[in-house]
Order: C-alpha cells, then structure tokens, then sequence
C-alpha cells in the first residue's frame, strides 16, 4: 500500500510542477493509444494552467516519437480541449 500511495505522489507537484507533469503524461497517452487517458488528462492539464498552444507542442513533440499513429490520436487530444474549454 505504502508503494502505491509513493506512486499516487509521483504526479503531485515536485521538481515539476503539475502542469508540466499533465503535459508530458498527455504526452505518453498520445503515443498509448490511450483514448481515456489522452481526455482526462488533457482536462487535468487545463485545470493546471496549459494553453492549448502547449498541448499542441506536445503533441508534435509526442509525433517526433510516436509517428503518424500519434497524430490521430493528437485530434483527440484537440477535441477534448475544445470540450474542457467551453
């Protein structure tokens, strides 16, 4: 239990502050294929501070890495800005 809850710290604000952290977790969802995780954490990056502009770095930083298969999943990551935006 003590590991897990070590685990649920690692997303806190530390080193990183928590927007960034959003950012690259929204990063590893994109190359996941992870619809859910690309939304939700989209969401926790807006209520963090990032601008659309940031997200959209991410996912091309994201598409150095991951390719074609990330851009698909970066209009995911668009679309669920808009939506957390209104």
């Amino acid at each position: 239990m003590q590991a897990f809850k070590h685990f649920l710290q690692s997303v806190e604000a530390g080193s990183l502050d928590l927007k960034t952290k959003e950012l690259i977790i929204i990063g590893l969802a994109l190359k996941s294929q992870c619809s859910y995780c690309i939304s939700l954490h989209v969401k926790k990056a807006l209520d963090a501070g990032a601008t659309k502009q940031e997200i959209v770095e991410t996912i091309w930083l994201a598409a150095m890495m991951g390719g074609g298969p990330v851009f698909m999943y970066g209009q995911e990551a668009l679309n669920a800005v808009e939506e957390f935006s209104k």
